[in-house]
This record gives structure tokens, sequence and C-alpha cells, in this order.
């Protein structure tokens, strides 16, 4: 009968009580956000408000003063230009921001980390676990 040292039969049960942790936090994780979609609808809705009120897109130039500068007499054209040219991009970013639905780009990121945790918890968990199945059957 082969005796295994106790640091290795520690490492085998830290290492499946690890993955099993993070399967259960994804897990857990996964239900919680589904919790939020579909039962428990207000709970988002900071975030909603948020959005709506575009809290997310706060500029530090007012456009306003972009244009004041854009109407002074002492600019050269190519000056004039390059405002020109920044308030065109700054209402396509407007634009594309509008577009954007932070709820669900934050479910999309949760449900990234929440599935990350499972595959990396279930195949941890149940590769050190069988190990320790084998073992114990050949005691």
């Amino acid at each position: 009968m082969e005796k295994h040292s106790l640091i290795r039969t520690v490492y085998l049960y830290l290492f499946a009580l690890i993955g099993l942790v993070l399967l259960t936090i994804g897990s857990v994780k996964f239900v919680d956000m589904a919790l939020k979609t579909f039962v428990f609808t207000r709970a988002d809705e900071p975030e909603r408000i948020r959005q709506e009120y575009g809290y997310y897109s706060s500029f530090p130039v007012s456009v306003s003063k972009v244009e004041e500068y854009q109407a002074e007499e002492g600019l050269q054209e190519e000056e004039k230009a390059a405002l020109a040219q920044w308030l065109e991009d700054y209402e396509e970013w407007q634009e594309a921001e509008a577009k954007i639905d932070y709820l669900a780009s934050q479910r999309h990121r949760e449900a990234s980390n929440n599935l990350a945790f499972m595959l990396i918890g279930l195949p941890l968990y149940l590769f050190h676990w069988r190990i320790i199945k084998r073992e114990s059957v050949k005691e």
C-alpha cells in the first residue's frame, strides 16, 4: 500500500475546496443576476436612472465655450477647422454613447466574470476530487 504525505493530502483537499468555492461563487452570482433580471426588476433602478439622465457621459469642456472660441476673430482657419472637427467628433461620440445600454453591458461583464469562476472552479474541483476518490478507494 502506497502512503502519501500529509502535504499532498492537504494540497488535494485544499484545491478541491478552492474549486468548489469558485464554482459556488460563480453559481450564486449567476442566480443573483437572474433574480435581479426577472424577479427583483427594480433592484437595478439606480443604474437605469443614471443611464437615462446621462450621468455616465459628463464632459469637462462646455460645447458653448467651444462654439464661442470658434466664432472669435483671432483664430486661424486651421484652428477653426480643428474646433469644427472636434464639435463633429463630439456629436458622433454623444450619439454612440446614447446607444449604449449600460445595464446590459454591466450584466454581460458580470456574466463573463461568473462564467470564468465556474469554468476555472469546476475542472479544478473535479480533477482534485477525482484523485482523492481514487486514493481513498485504494486504501
